[in-house]
């Protein structure tokens, strides 16, 4: 509710014309909140500790994926299996983690567009017939990892859908860790090492006029993480479009990135949440 009441109020301040830049918290300040969120939260041990998937997590052939029609609706059509009471991902370090496990009908509807009491007609629904308990790769902040998964099978799709099985709100994930925050007009989007002290950093912004504004983008480096923001130029108060602008910038970083983990600097999130939907928060599955 407060990040929906924040977005909200950015929506405001933009539209008014000053979007709220006179008197906002420089980057540095936010860098600094950034960084002790980020430490303090539980954020960082979930990263270091925990399950945190870089990849999607549903795998299906080329075939299956082609035929999917994303307006169709999901539903269970045959007896479904009961959860074993616990699942293990497995690390090619060797490291194992003990984790509780989501049912098939939770799979399921983590495919779906749709709340799960939604009907559609009979010839536009994906009917579960059947599912097996399995496992299935994945790469996550600890590397490559065998995970506890379902195979799940259709009467009407060319081939089955591997889901992962890890309940990942009761493993506890980075969005739940790090809470509310402050919403702003301006945040990093995505950011691509091209060296290993060269990062090109993508960025949105709010403007008020049609002309792009001169951007900085701003870098903090510690020894665990590196923060990311841009500064904008003062907008004065009135009239104003809500134009959206967006650009990329290049940050050399003092220090090799190594295995820091870089985050945004006014959600003191990993920037790659952005890039994958399910690595900082769960899945309705």
């Amino acid at each position: 509710m407060v990040r929906l009441a924040g977005a909200l109020l950015a929506v405001v301040l933009l539209l008014s014309g000053s979007a709220g830049l006179r008197g906002r918290p420089t980057f540095g300040e936010n860098a600094t909140w950034a960084v002790s969120t980020w430490r303090t939260s539980g954020a960082a041990k979930i990263w270091r500790t925990g399950f945190v998937p870089f990849e999607d997590l549903s795998t299906m052939s080329r075939k299956t994926r082609e035929r999917i029609n994303h307006e169709y609706g999901w539903v269970v059509a045959g007896p479904l299996p009961a959860p074993p009471a616990e699942g293990r991902i497995r690390w090619d370090d060797g490291s194992t983690m003990r984790v509780p496990v989501i049912r098939p009908r939770e799979a399921l509807m983590a495919l779906s567009a749709w709340p799960e009491e939604y009907t559609f007609p009979d010839d536009e629904e994906y009917k579960l017939t059947g599912a097996t308990f399995t496992t299935m790769r994945l790469r996550t902040s600890r590397g490559m990892a065998t995970l506890p998964a379902w195979r799940l099978y259709f009467s009407n799709l060319p081939g089955p859908i591997d889901h992962v099985a890890v309940d990942q709100k009761a493993v506890g994930t980075i969005e739940d860790a790090v809470g509310d925050y402050s919403l702003a007009d301006e945040q990093i989007t995505d950011f691509e090492v091209l060296d290993e002290r060269t990062l090109l950093v993508g960025y949105d912004y709010g403007r008020c006029t049609s002309e792009p504004l001169p951007v900085s983008v701003r870098v903090r480096e510690e020894p665990d993480v590196v923060v990311l923001g841009i500064d904008l130029p003062y907008e004065a108060p009135g009239p104003c479009a809500g134009v959206g602008g967006f650009g990329k910038g290049l940050i050399r970083l003092d220090k090799p990135l190594g295995d820091r983990v870089v985050v945004d600097a006014i959600s003191a999130l990993p920037v790659l949440c952005r890039r994958a939907r399910n690595t900082c928060r769960a899945g309705r599955g």
